[in-house]
C-alpha cells in the first residue's frame, strides 16, 4: 500500500466507530438475556454461535421460525441468539415482556434472546462492537443493514463471516459451516 494514503487513513479514522475494545474473545463481553439476567457467552464455547438482530414488526419476523428450525436441527453444536433492535424502522418497540411473549406464542422460540439493544451509531452495544469492526474480530469490518443480519462465531470463538437479512438461516452459506 502505498506509503501516503496509510497514513492519511491512519491520520482519518474515526476514533468513535473504530475501538479496540477490553476484551480477549467474544466470550469476555458482556450482555444480558431478555429476562434482564447476565447471558454468560463462555458458556457456548465448543459451539457456533449465530448472533441476529431481530424485530417483531419487519418483513423479516418469519425467519424466527427458520432460525429455530435450524436451532432445533444443530443444537449439539450450535446456539442462535436473537437480539432485538428498534434502529431499523422502529420495527421492535415493544417491552421485553412483549418481545418474549412475541417469539414464544408466534414462533415457539427457544433459543437465548437478549436484551433490546443499539447494533450501530453511537450507543452501539460491545457485542456490535466486536462483531462489526475487524480491530476487534481480526477478520472484518461490517455494518447492520437491517434487521434479521446474521453474524456467524466458529467453536473457537473466531469470527466466520456475516449475512445479509436476504440470507435465509437454512441457506448452506450458513449451514455448510455446521457439518461435523
Amino acid at each position: 500500500m502505498n506509503p501516503m494514503k496509510l497514513f492519511f487513513q491512519t491520520l482519518f479514522k474515526n476514533p468513535k466507530t473504530e475501538t479496540k475494545m477490553a476484551v480477549d474473545s467474544i466470550y469476555d463481553i458482556k450482555i444480558k438475556s431478555l429476562q434482564d439476567q447476565a447471558l454468560d457467552l463462555s458458556q457456548y464455547k465448543g459451539k457456533y454461535l449465530l448472533f441476529v438482530n431481530v424485530a417483531s414488526k419487519c418483513g423479516f419476523t418469519p425467519q424466527y421460525k427458520e432460525l429455530q428450525e435450524l436451532y432445533d436441527a444443530h443444537k449439539e453444536h450450535l446456539v442462535v441468539i436473537g437480539v432485538p433492535c428498534n434502529q431499523f424502522g422502529s420495527q421492535e418497540p415493544g417491552s421485553s415482556e412483549t418481545i418474549a411473549e412475541f417469539c414464544e406464542v408466534n414462533y415457539g422460540v427457544s433459543f437465548p434472546i437478549t436484551e433490546k439493544i443499539d447494533v450501530k451509531g453511537s450507543q452501539q452495544h460491545p457485542l456490535y462492537q466486536w462483531l462489526t469492526q475487524k480491530i476487534n474480530n481480526g477478520q472484518m469490518d461490517s455494518s447492520v443493514k437491517w434487521n434479521f443480519q446474521k453474524y456467524l462465531i466458529d467453536p473457537k470463538g473466531d469470527y466466520v463471516d456475516y449475512y445479509l437479512s436476504t440470507t435465509s438461516p437454512a441457506s448452506s452459506k450458513i449451514t455448510k459451516h455446521l457439518k461435523n
